[in-house]
């Protein structure tokens, strides 16, 4: 609190709608998939179409928007694609209430959501660094971070009780009314940002499209990184779907144990996450990047050990909580050194560049995993998915690097 009351007022403001809205997606986690299972009696297929497809589809729509937001003010795209996430999820409960509520448009507003989700990250990025000096953008993300694993600690066992007490759709409501409160939080940041870059060319052309990875890709250090968080998250998360199919059935955990098993250990994101900017003041930043990312690479293949009993429990339980723990340190000392090497009138771009392929790679590498696990088994799949990722550290960047405007201001010039 006092981090965030040091970087002023309307940081404070955007801390708060990120932390309203972060609380308001726990709530609802696996609302869409619980609806669609007990509301429209959705088999596997459809469920899995519902969690892999509407976040593809939204990454795809999602593309043109980057560089769209670019020559834009961000802090009315901030607001807007808040109202659009808040329009579009109160369109669940409206038909619910009448009862002509279906799975297609369960599927088109989850597309609609990855896709304001994703241009909300773009256009936050960009409108953080004209908040806060580049000095503070590690205390801005470890503060962002350690709201983030809060929310995931206290989201879903509320939420669960929303659903049992109120019914499948009362989490629904409350994350659409935390995207109206956000709304409200950002608009009380401040008319304050200064003008964006100017456009060169008065339309946009289809090359446009691929700025944001032409500037990743020559980057030397984004490059890197790039490609080891699209991998990195998408193998973990390809992972979660068939550990509930073993915890669920064979190993027979019940529904709360599975749920714990993943909400305790989320106190380690947040202890990670307080840590990360002593770290770095001490051990320096590239040190930490690398050392908290190849070590969240060793944890997920102690997941195929996973048995059934209080045992089983305690296992999965303690790797999690030490996979958390790195990606608390990691997440933010990432993000800060991913801001650092953007360029200010790239930063859209490049970020929605960033967002699309991560959700992209990782439904691809869900539905890969899918199919594997029919063929392998879940328990084989899941220590392929942690075998590879023990390979990923490789792709972190082997050399520390200066923040892109110390290294213009070096190559200036009559510098020497």
């Amino acid at each position: 609190m006092r981090s965030g009351h040091r970087l002023g007022q309307p940081f404070g403001w955007l801390w708060g709608a990120y932390g309203t809205s972060a609380l308001g997606t726990w709530l609802a986690f696996g609302s869409f998939e619980l609806i669609a299972i007990r509301v429209l009696n959705a088999g596997p297929a459809e469920v899995a179409a519902l969690a892999s497809v509407g976040a593809a589809v939204g990454a795809a729509v999602a593309v043109p928007l980057g560089p769209w937001v670019e020559f834009r003010r961000k802090r009315p795209v901030l607001i807007a694609m808040d109202l659009v996430r808040f329009a579009a999820l109160l369109t669940i409960p409206a038909a619910f209430a009448l009862g002509a509520l279906t799975f297609l448009q369960l599927l088109l507003v989850s597309v609609v959501v990855a896709a304001a989700d994703i241009t909300f990250r773009a256009a936050s990025g960009a409108y953080l660094k004209t908040l806060v000096a580049a000095k503070d953008l590690l205390v801005a993300g470890a503060l962002f971070e350690s709201t983030a694993w809060t929310t995931t600690i206290i989201g879903p066992p509320l939420g669960g009780a929303a659903v049992g007490l109120l019914g499948p759709v009362t989490t629904v409501v409350a994350d659409g009314i935390s995207y109206l409160l956000s709304a409200l939080g950002i608009r009380a940041t401040g008319g304050h940002e200064p003008p964006p870059a100017p456009r060169k060319a008065t339309r946009m052309r289809a090359t446009d499209l691929l700025d944001g990875w032409r500037y990743i890709l020559a980057d030397r250090t984004l490059r890197p990184l790039f490609f080891n968080t699209a991998l990195f998250n998408g193998l973990v998360m390809a992972a979660q779907p068939l550990l509930a199919v073993l915890m669920l059935g064979p190993l027979g955990f019940t529904p709360w144990q599975y749920g714990l098993a993943f909400a305790a250990p989320s106190i380690g994101g947040l202890l990670g996450s307080r840590l990360a900017r002593p770290l770095v003041t001490r051990f320096g930043q590239h040190r930490i990047l690398v050392a908290s990312g190849a070590l969240r690479a060793i944890w997920p293949l102690g997941l195929a050990l996973v048995g059934p009993g209080t045992g089983g429990l305690t296992l999965v339980m303690g790797v999690e909580l030490g996979l958390i723990f790195c990606c608390g340190v990691f997440n933010p000392v990432s993000s800060t050194c991913r801001l650092e090497r953007t360029a200010n009138d790239r930063v859209a771009r490049t970020l929605t560049a960033w967002a699309v392929t991560t959700k992209a790679s990782t439904a691809l590498l869900t539905a890969l995993w899918g199919v594997l696990g029919a063929l392998l088994g879940p328990r084989t799949a899941i220590a392929l998915a942690g075998v590879l990722l023990l390979a990923t550290p490789l792709l972190l960047p082997r050399r520390a690097t200066a923040p892109i405007a110390a290294e213009a201001e070096a190559r200036a010039p009559g510098r020497v």
